[in-house]
């Protein structure tokens, strides 16, 4: 496995592991105000999509899809937002982000500024569904 020392994402898993395949894994990233947020990390450090070949690209990118439709069943949110900046951490990697019209940021990107309080009892509401957000990704198909 090709990895790059001082890479957070080649040394850790970098959140809560819930499922893992021979090319990628997803976790769940501990956020007080984006419960459900997730990502999938490409295991070998890549720093670009263009850097794997088309079949991984293309097999990524389904898990991607497939990651996004559970969050969608399980967490119910308004939109999903997509993103693989990698800006801070340049190892590939794509957050796939249940937004709310409610939530603290929101039309805003996660990382903008807050456009209001959080509203506790909405929260607590979505983390009652992350334990059948666990389960849903845990058992992930590796089309490999």
């Amino acid at each position: 496995m090709n990895r790059v020392p001082n890479c957070p994402l080649c040394e850790a898993d970098g959140g809560e592991l819930l499922w893992m395949g021979d090319r990628a894994r997803v976790i769940l990233v501990e956020h007080d105000r984006f419960p459900g947020f997730c990502r999938v990390v490409w295991n070998d450090h890549a720093a670009e999509l263009t850097d794997l070949d088309d079949a991984d690209q293309a097999w990524l990118m389904r898990l991607v899809a497939r990651v996004e439709r559970v969050v969608r069943e399980v967490m119910t949110p308004d939109k999903v937002n997509l993103a693989a900046f990698g800006n801070m951490v340049p190892h590939l990697h794509w957050h796939i982000i249940p937004r709310y019209r409610w939530d603290t940021h929101f039309p805003e990107a996660v990382w903008a500024a807050p456009q209001r309080a959080a509203d506790a009892a909405r929260i607590a509401e979505l983390g009652l569904r992350l334990p059948a957000l666990r389960t849903a990704l845990s058992v992930l198909a590796d089309s490999d």
